[in-house]
């Protein structure tokens, strides 16, 4: 395994190739021929646009790259990293740490590139053909002109894209009208929500393809889960579906025969109504489908918050206080924030979350003092406690003070600092990293 600087090289196997970027970052990838120009729009893959041929947005902050499969004409793909909160400045957070891997184990390369100062994307790096064989470049090139600016210099035009996280800004179309369940669903919702003087909730097309494909599963195999006959979680439809969230609460209902006989099920019980009345959860899905065998309807209403950088920031910051309060009351000093454990630990995190494994040794062999040397972190000792599942901080800190040996992590005395990292998605939900350093 290399670590690339920039300007640095690497001849690649002929193989598929994942390039990941994790953290509250999005990526996006222009493809050209040796003109250094697109051959149309759809040689920009992007949010809205996730794939093109040998190209494909992974769910997490990644890419698929097959220089076997590109269109003809392809000799270069440049990768451009761009902050998934567009309200955030880049240079405000970590530096996109990229790691390549490719279908075996061990990474093939990682390069993290400077912070940022005013730019507000990166051109991360490129893949390119030299002679018969591909080769990765390492860039790290500053662009201030945005994401629109970066697409419009390699010929795509925007002027009409739809805006959305990690986007080009342009002149967004008005959103179809809503139809049917869908329709229905929102007039009762918002309804309720307005008489209860809460904000309306936004119907997101990513959680309701993502509630209809598991209403889907349910009814094939006639019964109420959150994994259906397919193998794959609700959790994992939904980030498959391009929807990352801070919390993700869901109704599985079969029995009711429309939208409304189904929302009124859902109020009859506290527990139930409880997400249609949370100020917290903004977006919402729905979908249902019928077993043709017995006639039942199969239902999933979704109800989520976002994945935001301040909201990703403002859940390590309460997991970091709630230790920290144990650890006073144990007379211990606290933990102080370390950036570079931090990365590493979300990394870990939504790795975990991407891959659907759970374990303190990754795929790769990779264990935690491993991850914090690879993100910088050069602390005389490491200790890290994992979690999955669990819906809140406060949960997630109760369950690992449970724990004899997550507990000794957290009253170490001589652990002095602290990198949160989360993530959901996965068979489980949501994966909680803390990554602990000892100074000195």
């Amino acid at each position: 395994m290399s670590e690339l600087t920039a300007g640095g090289n690497l001849a690649l196997p002929d193989t598929e190739l994942s390039i990941r970027v994790p953290g509250p970052f999005d990526l996006s990838v222009l493809v050209t021929g040796d003109s250094g120009k697109v051959g149309g729009d759809g040689d920009f893959v992007f949010y809205n646009q996730p794939s093109a041929p040998g190209v494909r947005l992974l769910p997490g902050g990644g890419i698929s790259v097959d220089p076997r499969r590109l269109r003809a004409g392809a000799s270069r793909l440049t990768v451009v990293v761009s902050a998934a909160d567009p309200a955030i400045p880049l240079g405000a957070l970590p530096p996109p740490a990229m790691t390549v891997t490719g279908p075996g184990p061990g990474v093939l390369t990682r390069f993290t590139p400077a912070r940022p100062t005013h730019e507000t994307v990166l051109l991360l790096a490129e893949v390119y053909r030299r002679g018969t064989g591909w080769k990765l470049r390492a860039l790290g090139q500053g662009y201030a002109d945005g994401l629109a600016g970066i697409a419009r210099d390699f010929g795509v035009d925007v002027a009409e894209e739809p805006a959305g996280p990690g986007a080009p800004a342009g002149t967004a179309p008005s959103a179809p009208p809503l139809t049917g369940t869908a329709a229905e669903f929102d007039a009762i919702v918002l309804a309720r929500r307005r008489a209860a003087g809460l904000p309306p909730l936004a119907l997101d097309g990513r959680l309701t393809a993502a509630a209809a494909a598991h209403a889907a599963a349910m009814a094939r195999g006639r019964r109420l889960a959150a994994e259906g006959p397919d193998g794959l979680s609700l959790y994992q439809r939904v980030t498959a579906a391009g929807y990352r969230c801070l919390r993700l609460e869901q109704h599985l209902v079969s029995g009711p025969r429309s939208a409304a006989e189904f929302v009124e099920y859902c109020l009859t019980d506290p527990a139930r109504r409880a997400p249609l009345h949370d100020p917290e959860l903004t977006d919402a899905g729905i979908g249902s489908a019928m077993d043709p065998g017995s006639g039942e309807t199969y239902w999933t209403a979704l109800w989520a918050r976002p994945l935001t950088v301040r909201g990703l920031a403002a859940t390590a910051a309460e997991v970091r206080s709630l230790t920290n309060a144990e650890r006073a009351a144990a007379g211990l000093a606290p933990l102080a924030d370390d950036p570079l454990l931090t990365t590493a630990a979300q990394a870990f995190s939504t790795d975990m979350a991407d891959r659907a494994f759970y374990s303190h040794t990754s795929p790769e062999g990779l264990q935690p003092w491993d991850r914090a040397a690879a993100a910088g972190a050069r602390h005389r000792g490491i200790g890290e406690n994992i979690a999955c599942g669990q819906r809140s901080p406060r949960e997630v800190v109760q369950g690992w003070m449970d724990s004899p040996g997550h507990r000794a992590n957290i009253l170490k005395p001589g652990f002095t600092h602290l990198g949160v990292g989360f993530a959901d998605g996965g068979p489980a939900g949501t994966y909680w990293t803390q990554l602990f350093g000892q100074a000195g």
